[in-house]
């Protein structure tokens, strides 16, 4: 067994590199074909001008040929009928011979005629073939090499008729394809044939130097229009490919990079009206950067401004609530609508500060490694009252291993408490699902709720400053509106991603993937984010949050 094992493998081994190399040649082939205009143009043009070639070639090349053996039929035709009159005289004549002499003899004259005065060999040198078919018990007589001759042709020659055929032979004088002319005799002796082979060398020589010919021009004529087809292309495909590479460099923010404008041509046309478009938008890109930094400085001044009076207020609106007791109902109920107020525009201004320092790219990590699970805890009990309030039950499945992750527990919780919230705040009185899974990479984190869900294209909208999908509905968590844009953020400052998928009526869900060690991009997610489709995928989601629901209970 170990034998054959390695006969196999010595038989098959040196063929693996030639496959591999051939399939990397073949990659590499399909993507210089996908990537360039000017092989693609050139190509074509060759293969469509090799098409229309060898049409033209087959065309030609039939006509020539059917021109030269028409010329040769009709000469050796006319051979005949002089060649006729000869044997006709010489095997009828008054002289007193054998019929092998007489038929020996016209064979021989046939042959030795080169009068060109007289018209001979009009079709060039040939054999004769003289037969004289047998009667009865008597052998057919003939002279020449009469087995050389096709069958068919001396059924038409035997029913009179003149005729020619195309046949290949090999007799003393030639040997090769030749042109077999038969007739009926005009002599005394009944039933007499005369067939004439004529060598067709000649034209088939012919024949092959223009097939050559046209061969070698229909080489030359390729290699001219590759030329022709590489240098127009080039001419079309330069400007393109200067096109490319300035808007790349314009897109990497080289905003001054602009196109050479050479001629009047189209190509000219299309780089100014490229530059053109460069210029413009260049101003706007300007004018936005200038626009966004004087938001992102007016929100952060105005944000840090406001904080000196607010704790000024806050500290005399603590010291009435701490003296309610004192005051009639009306103003102890001010007191603590002007508290709680005070408490959300303070959560306003913390959610400002820290969009502004994301804008201005100054935000932070304190990375530590922890166990996530922790994080989710802490998030579920800084919302849970929330979750009671609303009489909301929130399910939470995680796995029973500690899941370690680089992260900012901040920011992570953040990004939990808000989900969290916002799926309290849409539930309509239904279960919120929290989940949680990890793999070797990274970790994620859903929470899925069966409310009233999102409508297509809203999934981006979501995370929108001050965004909302119905600005009639009552938030619970008395959110700002700028939880989930803060969110998003934390996480591409984890290198996560932040999704979030919904129908409307069937709920929505949001997912959380960081990667579990700091630095790692996130490609794959160990959560699904869109549920399973159909009647089916909801009852699994209702089994697995009755589960989850089941061992919260148990744990209790």
């Amino acid at each position: 067994m170990w034998r054959s094992k390695r006969r196999i493998q010595g038989s098959w081994g040196p063929a693996d590199p030639l496959i591999r190399a051939l399939k990397a040649l073949g990659r590499a082939l399909g993507v210089l074909w996908r990537r360039s205009l000017q092989l693609r143009v050139v190509v074509l043009t060759l293969g469509l001008s090799l098409a229309v070639l060898l049409v033209l070639g087959f065309v030609l090349t039939s006509q020539i040929t059917d021109r030269i053996l028409d010329v040769k039929v009709r000469a050796a035709t006319q051979e005949v009928e002089r060649a006729r009159g000869s044997v006709g005289a010489i095997v009828g004549g008054e002289e007193a011979r054998s019929l092998d002499s007489s038929l020996q003899l016209a064979r021989n004259t046939l042959m030795s005629k080169t009068e060109p005065a007289s018209g001979a060999r009009l079709a060039g040198a040939y054999d004769a073939v003289l037969v004289v078919p047998g009667d009865g018990p008597r052998a057919a007589t003939a002279a020449g090499p009469v087995d050389e001759i096709p069958p068919a042709l001396r059924e038409f020659v035997k029913a009179g008729q003149v005729a020619y055929q195309y046949a290949t032979v090999h007799t003393e004088s030639f040997s090769g394809r030749v042109l077999v002319v038969g007739t009926p005799a005009v002599s005394r002796v009944p039933n007499l044939e005369l067939y004439l082979i004529f060598p067709l060398t000649s034209e088939e020589n012919t024949i092959a130097l223009v097939r050559g010919t046209m061969a070698t021009g229909g080489v030359v004529l390729l290699l001219l229009l590759a030329g022709i087809a590489l240098l127009v292309s080039r001419q079309v495909v330069l400007p393109v490919r200067a096109a490319a590479r300035t808007a790349e460099r314009f897109a990497e923010g080289y905003l001054s990079e602009r196109m050479p404008v050479r001629g009047e041509d189209d190509m000219a046309r299309l780089a100014v009206s490229f530059n053109d478009m460069a210029e413009s938008l260049s101003r706007q890109i300007t004018q936005l950067e200038e626009f966004g930094n004087l938001q992102r400085r007016f929100t952060s001044d105005v944000s840090h401004e406001l904080r000196t009076p607010l704790t000024t207020v806050r500290m005399a609106a603590d010291l009435i609530h701490d003296h309610g007791e004192d005051l009639d109902p009306a103003l102890r109920r001010s007191a603590e609508l002007m508290v709680a107020e005070l408490d959300r525009f303070e959560s306003l201004l913390a959610d400002l500060l820290e969009i502004s320092r994301h804008d201005a790219g100054v935000a932070e990590l304190s990375v530590e490694s922890m166990d996530l699970r922790a994080t989710v805890n802490s998030a579920l009990e800084n919302v849970g009252h929330l979750a009671a309030d609303a009489q909301v039950e929130l399910n939470v499945d995680m796995p029973d291993y500690e899941v370690t992750a680089e992260v900012d527990a901040r920011r992570v919780e953040r990004i939990l408490r808000n989900l969290i919230a916002n799926a309290i705040d849409h539930a309509e009185h239904k279960p919120v699902l929290i989940r949680m899974a990890a793999d070797e990479d990274t970790a994620a984190v859903t929470v899925r709720d069966f409310g009233v869900g999102l409508r297509p294209g809203e999934e981006k909208l979501v995370f929108s400053r001050f965004w909302r999908s119905d600005p009639s509905r009552v938030r619970r968590s008395g959110g700002t509106g700028l939880g989930l844009a803060i969110s998003i953020e934390d996480a591409r400052l984890h290198q996560g991603r932040l999704e979030a998928w919904g129908e409307p009526g069937n709920g929505a869900c949001f997912r959380l993937t960081l990667p579990l060690v700091r630095g790692h991009k996130v490609t794959t997610s160990p959560l699904p984010l869109k549920p399973p489709g159909g009647e089916r995928g909801q009852r699994a989601l209702e089994q697995a949050s009755q589960r989850a629901l089941e061992q919260a209970g148990d744990s209790r």
